[in-house]
Parts: C-alpha cells; sequence; structure tokens
C-alpha cells in the first residue's frame, strides 16, 4: 500500500517537513513493515512550467513529416525572466519545435525548460533541429512520467486547468509530494486505505486522528431505491456469500469530464493509473475509506439485482473481454439478463460505464472473504477489491462509502443524487470479548496498568467497559482478526510498544530437555559428520519411476506413494519413499561443477500412505472438529519415518604427489551403516542383499533382530549410467527411526582389558555358494567366550583352489579377562570354530 503524504495528513497531525521515511519510521512502532520511497522528484526536475502558445507555423520536411514551429510564453506578460542558464530567453518567449498536432495558438501547456531532467535522464537542452534551435520540449503526460497518455502533448484545458502563464508545473500538479510504501500483513486489511494508516500513524506517535468516515453524512435507504434481493442458498462453510448490499444512484453525469489533477495525481502516487473520471472516482474512495465499489451503467441493468451462487455451466464475460466459465461456488451480481459480476473479483463486460452513461448506480457490498479469495484463485483475477475482502472490509462503512462516491460524482462529474437508495441485508453486530483483569501482563511478562489497557484498545477503535471480571471490549469492525482475549492481548503489546517488553530468556524447567528421539537424531547425524561425510539437505519432491526404483528392493513393482494436487514440477509430483533419489540428484550436480570426491549424507522423512490416504470431509473453519473427524484425518496421513541415507563416488581423499587415495567401495557404505548402529548400541545384522537399485552381488541386506531395515552396497551400473553418476557409486539407507526404537535405553561402554590379545588366522575352503557372512558368525559361535574379534581380510578363487570353491582368510583375536591366555588355549579355541564350520559348511583348512 501506497501512501501519499499530502492524503495522510487530511486525517492526521503528519508534520509539514516530515519525509516518508519519516512516517515508516513511524508505523513500524506499530508492526507495519516498511518496503520502499516513492517522489517524482527523483526521477523528474525543473524548471517546468505552465506555457501559452503564442504562435504555431506548420512546417513540411522532406521526410514527409510535419513539425510545427511555435513561440510559447513562458512567463506572465509584462515581467521579466528570472530563470537563468543555458537556453532559457530572458524576455521570456521561448522557441520549440513540437511534432504533436492537438493544440492550437493560445492553448496553455507544460514546458519543460532547458536544465529540466525527465525520466530516463533524459535532459532538456537547446539543440539545433529541423533548421531551428529548439530551446525546450511542450510535454505529454507519458514523457512527464505522470500519466500513460503519449498521442499529444499536455492541453490544460483538457484537464479542466487554466493557470497562469509561468506556474510551477510541481506545485499545480502536486509533483513535490511522496508516498511512503509499506507491506500491509493478511491480519491488517484495514490498513489497505489511508483510513487504517492514519489511525495508525495517531497511534505510532500519539497525535489525533479523524475518522474520515465521521464527517460523511448519509442518505437514508428508501422503498424507492433500486430491488436488491440476497439469496445465497450454497453458503460455503455456513457463511453467506454477501451480509449487506448498499445501491446509490447518480444521473446526469458527465463521464467526459477529466480527472482532477490533485485526484490523479494522488492516484498515480499511490500506484493506480488515471483511467477516467467514475472509475478514478472509484478506486480514489477505495483508497480512502478501505471499501472497493463497483459503479453500473443503470440505463443497462435490467430488472432487480440478486446476489446468488452460480448454476452449473452458466458464463460471464468480464470487464477484461475473457469469458469465463463459472463454477457453482462462484458467488455472482446478477439482474434479469443474468450474470453482471463476480461478487469482489470483477464486474461483467454488460454493465460497464462508458463514454455514454448518464446515470449511474453505486454499488458498495460486504462480501465473504472466502468466497472472494476462491473465485479470485479460480479464475486467476487478482484485483485491488479482492485484495480487500479476502483480509476483510468494514461491513459498517458500506453506506458511507457510497455516499461519498455519490459526493463526488455530483461536484467532479455533474451528477445529481436520487432518492432511489438501497441498503439490503443486515448490519452484524461487532464482536465482544471480555478481557480478564492482568491477563495481559501474565501473557507478555509486563504488568500493564488498566489505563494502558483501556487507552490501547480504544486507540485501536475498540469501545471499553470495565465489569468484575476485567473488560468487556466490543471490537471495531473493521477488525475481523479480534475474536479472542488474546488478540486483544497482542493489540495491547502492540499499542503500549514491542519495545517495553523485556528481552529475558525463559529459565529452562528442570528434568525437560531433548527427547530421546531427539537426542538419538542428534547423535546419528553428528556421528556421520564425525565420520568425515557431508550432510545435505534435498527437496522432497521425486518422479514416479525414482519411487518405483528406490521405494521396493522388486523389480517391476509399483509403489504405492502420495501425489501432489499443485507440484511445483509435473515430473516431480510425489513425495519421496526413499532418500537416495535427493542425493544422487546432489552427487550429480556437485560432480558437474567438479567436485568428484564426495562422501554425502542425509536425515530425514519419507511417505509412505497406508490403506487410507486424506480424508472425504474436510471440517469448516472457525470450529473445533470432532474426535471422529480428528481420528479421520490422522488415519488419512501417511506413515512418515525417519531415515538416513549416504552416497559414496569418487575417491576417499585428493590425489597429491606421492599419494594415490583409495577409491570409495561398497565397504565403506556398509561402515556408515555400521557406525549408525554402532552409536545406538543396536546389533546391526549383514547378509548378502537383493535390490533393484543395487549391483547384484555386491549388496547386503541390513536386518535388526530379524527385520530388513536397509541395504548397503554398489549402485547398479545402469542405473548410474542413467543418471549420469560415475561407475562404482556406492550408497547405503537405513530406516533409523526401526533402529532408535530397538536400541536400548542406555548404551553401556565395554570396559578395556589389561590382558594381553592373542591372534591366529585361518583359511577355510568352502563351496563358492557359501555366504561369508554365515562363516564368519559361525566361527564366532564355535569359537566361544574367548573370541574378542574376527575379522574376514581375503577371499581367494583362482590358482590352487578346486573349481567351485573358494578360499576365505579370518583374523581371530582372543583375550580373556582375569588371565594371559596361552597359546593352546588360543589353538584349542580357534580348533572348535573351524570343526563348527566344517560340521555345518565341509569347510576345510587351507
Amino acid at each position: 500500500m501506497r501512501i501519499p503524504l499530502s492524503w495522510l495528513r487530511e486525517y492526521t497531525q503528519l508534520p509539514a517537513d516530515a519525509s516518508a521515511e519519516d512516517l515508516m519510521a513511524d508505523l513500524v512502532k506499530v508492526g507495519l513493515e516498511e518496503e520502499d520511497v516513492h517522489r517524482p522528484s527523483d526521477t523528474l526536475s525543473g524548471p517546468i512550467v505552465v506555457g501559452q502558445v503564442l504562435s504555431l507555423v506548420k512546417e513540411e520536411q522532406t521526410n514527409g513529416k510535419t513539425i510545427n514551429w511555435c513561440q510559447v510564453r513562458v512567463v506572465p506578460e509584462g515581467t521579466e525572466q528570472t530563470l537563468t542558464g543555458k537556453g532559457i530567453e530572458p524576455g521570456g518567449v521561448q522557441g520549440i519545435i513540437c511534432g504533436a498536432h492537438n493544440f492550437v495558438e493560445g492553448d496553455k501547456v507544460v514546458v519543460t525548460l532547458p536544465g529540466a531532467v525527465l525520466p530516463g535522464d533524459f535532459k532538456i537542452t537547446p539543440r539545433k533541429t529541423y533548421g531551428h534551435v529548439s530551446a525546450g520540449m511542450i510535454a505529454s503526460s507519458r514523457e512527464l512520467g505522470i500519466g500513460e497518455d503519449h498521442d499529444g502533448i499536455m492541453v490544460l484545458s483538457n484537464y479542466g486547468l487554466d493557470p497562469e502563464v509561468g506556474t510551477d508545473v510541481f506545485e499545480l500538479f502536486g509533483l513535490n509530494d511522496q508516498a511512503a510504501e509499506i507491506n500491509v500483513t493478511p491480519d491488517r486489511g484495514y490498513c489497505f486505505s489511508i483510513r487504517g494508516v492514519a489511525r495508525e500513524y495517531a497511534l505510532a506517535t500519539g497525535t489525533s486522528f479523524t475518522d474520515p468516515a465521521t464527517t460523511i453524512s448519509v442518505t437514508e435507504a428508501t422503498e424507492a431505491g433500486h430491488q436488491v434481493i440476497l439469496s445465497d442458498d450454497a453458503p460455503i462453510y455456513d457463511v453467506p456469500g454477501c451480509t449487506r448490499f448498499v445501491t446509490r444512484e447518480v444521473t446526469g453525469i458527465n463521464p467526459s469530464l477529466p480527472t482532477p489533477r490533485w485526484m490523479a495525481s494522488r492516484l498515480q502516487l499511490a500506484g493506480m493509473r488515471s483511467i477516467s473520471l467514475v472509475v478514478d472516482i472509484s478506486n480514489y474512495v477505495m483508497l480512502e475509506l478501505g471499501a472497493p465499489l463497483h459503479f453500473y451503467d443503470a440505463d443497462k441493468l435490467t430488472g432487480a439485482i440478486t446476489v446468488r451462487r452460480a448454476a452449473a455451466g452458466e458464463k460471464l464475460t468480464t470487464l477484461d473481454e475473457k469469458s469465463r466459465e463459472l463454477s457453482v461456488e462462484d458467488l455472482l451480481i446478477t439482474d434479469e439478463s443474468g450474470a453482471i459480476g463476480i461478487a469482489g473479483v470483477m464486474g461483467g463486460a454488460a454493465t460497464e460505464v462508458g463514454p455514454s452513461t448518464s446515470t449511474v448506480l453505486i454499488e458498495a457490498a460486504h462480501f465473504d472473504a472466502v468466497s472472494v479469495g476462491r473465485s479470485r484463485r479460480r479464475h486467476k483475477l487478482p484485483s485491488e477489491a479482492s485484495k480487500r475482502f479476502e483480509r476483510g472490509v468494514d461491513p459498517h462503512i458500506m453506506d458511507i462509502a457510497a455516499q461519498r462516491a455519490v459526493n463526488l460524482l455530483v461536484e467532479l462529474a455533474g451528477g445529481t443524487e436520487t432518492s432511489k437508495v438501497t441498503d439490503a441485508g443486515v448490519v452484524p453486530a461487532d464482536t465482544q470479548i471480555q478481557l480478564p483483569a492482568g491477563f495481559a501482563g501474565a501473557l507478555i511478562g509486563v504488568e500493564y496498568t488498566d489505563e494502558q489497557t483501556i487507552t490501547a484498545l480504544q486507540g485501536i477503535g475498540a469501545t471499553v467497559a470495565q465489569n468484575a471480571e476485567g473488560f468487556l471490549v466490543s471490537a471495531p469492525s473493521w477488525r475481523p482478526d479480534l475474536e479472542i482475549k488474546e488478540d486483544l492481548v497482542e493489540e495491547v503489546a502492540r499499542v503500549v510498544g514491542y519495545d517495553q517488553i523485556p528481552a529475558t530468556l525463559p529459565v529452562a524447567p528442570p528434568g525437560r530437555g531433548l527427547t530421546r528421539t531427539q537426542s538419538q537424531r542428534r547423535r546419528l547425524l553428528q556421528g556421520l559428520a564425525d565420520a568425515g561425510l557431508t550432510e545435505v539437505l534435498t527437496y522432497p519432491f521425486v518422479s514416479e519411476a525414482q519411487n518405483n526404483m528406490f521405494g521396493t528392493p522388486e523389480a517391476g513393482a509399483t509403489v504405492k506413494a502420495v501425489s501432489l494436487a499443485n507440484p511445483i514440477s509435473k515430473e516431480f509430483r510425489f513425495l519421496r519413499t526413499s532418500l537416495l533419489p535427493g542425493l544422487l540428484d546432489t552427487a550429480r550436480r556437485n560432480i558437474g561443477r567438479g567436485f568428484r570426491d564426495l562422501a554425502l549424507y542425509e536425515g530425514g522423512l519419507v511417505f509412505l500412505p497406508g490403506d487410507q490416504l486424506g480424508s472425504a470431509f474436510l471440517p469448516p473453519l472457525g470450529v473445533k472438529p470432532s474426535d471422529e473427524v480428528l481420528a479421520d484425518l490422522y488415519n488419512g496421513v501417511p506413515n512418515q519415518p525417519w531415515q538416513l541415507a549416504a552416497v559414496f563416488t569418487g575417491h576417499e581423499a585428493s590425489a597429491a604427489a606421492g599419494f594415490a587415495p583409495r577409491a570409495w567401495d561398497w565397504a565403506d557404505a556398509l561402515d556408515a551403516a555400521r557406525t549408525v548402529a554402532d552409536i545406538l548400541g543396536v546389533d546391526l545384522e549383514v547378509a548378502q542383499g537383493d535390490h533393484q537399485a543395487f549391483h547384484p552381488g555386491r549388496a547386503a541386506t541390513l536386518k535388526v533382530a530379524g527385520e530388513v531395515v536397509g541395504y548397503a552396497g554398489e549402485l547398479h551400473p545402469a542405473l548410474l549410467k542413467d543418471a549420469d553418476l560415475p561407475p562404482r557409486t556406492v550408497a547405503m539407507e537405513l530406516n533409523a527411526a526401526a533402529l532408535m526404537a530397538a536400541a536400548p535405553q542406555v548404551v553401556v561402554a565395554q570396559s578395556l582389558s589389561t590382558q594381553p590379545l592373542a591372534t591366529q588366522d585361518v583359511a577355510l575352503v568352502v563351496d563358492q555358494h557359501v555366504v561369508a557372512g554365515h562363516v564368519l558368525d559361525t566361527l564366532r559361535e564355535g569359537a566361544g567366550a574367548l573370541l574378542e574379534d574376527i575379522t574376514l581380510f581375503d577371499v581367494y578363487q583362482g590358482k590352487g583352489i578346486e573349481e567351485g570353491k573358494k578360499s576365505l582368510a579370518f583374523g581371530l583375536r582372543f583375550r580373556a579377562a582375569d588371565r594371559t591366555l596361552t597359546a593352546d588355549e588360543a589353538s584349542e579355541a580357534r580348533a572348535a570354530a573351524v570343526a563348527l564350520a566344517t560340521e555345518k559348511f565341509g569347510a576345510t583348512q587351507r
């Protein structure tokens, strides 16, 4: 919202020397956000004056163009020129070349003299052209940056102006004015008006405020008014689409009259284009009072006006000349001919005010915010009116806004007010809120006195009455956001001043901190970072193909996934069922930018829908849903377990002189998974795995207590090729939520033994289909309690090994807690382990 300072001064005591920056600094105190400053003088500078054309000689040129060689007086006759500068004639008459032909001798025009600068940094200087020295320019409104008309120069009589020659155009057109632009949050819709901002400025500075609504005398409604029928048979959330509809009629207007320059200047400075007198009056009242209006050509209306919902298949041609298919949810303004407007959004072309209009019917109505908002989004028709209706318009001001428009049409368009006045519907009662004594102080932490509370609430326009319980507050009609006592407390804190609230951090109550799950998550994320991996965050939106590839181990299976109704990208319209698609995309982007050695990880939610997705019934706004409705909503929310995933590609370090770094391989992915399990104190079972996204034979299935919780290994070569990733890229993914649930409450670290270690190796030959992990588990079982650790360090097939066989070499570490082991004890335990492996797998020592 742009606030012209001259306009604001009419309703509050803004100092004459205050700048737009000063205004914004004061408005920030009451919670309004500053955006920008707008000054015509920033792009336009003088001297620019009123001139009168003394003579005009048309001269045809060899290029076929006809120019006007003009003599223009720029100071009153008999007065000396006080301006100086190269090209400014002391006698006060300038010779100027002009290509426009919409003026004659005697017309008063706008003259930019040498030394002036126009928008676009266009400097005016004397220059020789068409055989003359042109010392200045006769300007159009577009060249001055104060309008869009560029068909000809500005003839001041066309604007109803007859100023003295030499008048400063900056003073004449209000170009010395400036505007402060503020950002209006959705709960402060009343600040989309000069009325609302003036009240806020008075609150911020303690100055007086004159409500423009109180200065207008309203004509009472009569039975002779235009018939209006409010008929909403399908209200949204049981709220009628229109609660009040006011009409006024003005006849005998002259729509061709120009918009007064003061009004056009204010509209332009407020960010609105001057279109025509009638339209400009409508916009002016909306900006001043915050109530959108609509004007109809009364002679084009047929019968009574009915406000109703659209019928199926109904159409309307709106003011932008587009035919629109209407929805049964759209609230319409209709007459006997059919739809003539979408309520609160845009009017219809059939009843538009035009050059031949002589009688205007003014509409000032109060429409439901939800209804207007839905129609605006459905038809993609944002407008200044819908912006205000969606945030809430004062229902008490409809008749006042309509009367203000009547007065301006009578004053500026030569119209006559008729007795046809309608006020259909009801004016809703103000919201009553009980504010307990001391509640504001207890909630904010500041001891507000009763006087401060009453003064603050009265300042925003509320009526306050003290009672035994505290204060009974009647919220102002322009504040639909004030519904409960907490809303009132916010207003007290805002008006008294946010700077009065002490910046004291609360003391955390004892015994509260991170939950067990929060603590586990932090430990896991930090543990992977400590292991040298880099954490990233990726978007949860993936394609259907990515979900089908990573969401299930079976090839060709379709994964059930949540599809978004309004996705950012049509291709990536599903919520992820795995973290790996996002990590692989991140890896590919980094590789494309030259970062080839990567170890990335992410912790985040995946979305796994069950049998029910969503709910067939959405509860209305403003009503607490029942337990059954809430249960149905929760049942439709997909399961969202927290998972961890990692991707490794390239090498574990950068190459250097004399150093060849090791490439990441499947063991690194497996180690990352084991790191997660070790942090939680969970026993992770590793077995040969099979997953469509992983390389056959180079993948591991990860289990906890027999349940699959993830996979690790080398990704499938075909997948890597399609994803444009390097061969041998490895990854792991774990259902971290399942691991955290299986973790013990307390992880106890093993004590360090002071006894020496005994190490023995064994190489066993087994059938090549035997899983090395199963042999390792068997050796551990057979070795007994003395075995501290066992590691597979070699797998060999080749010369010396029978066809169809393989050699598995293990390192065994033995230790006793209370003594030094003898060689015989270690050998005995080793022999027991080998014996069990021979029994189960037919293993022979190599």
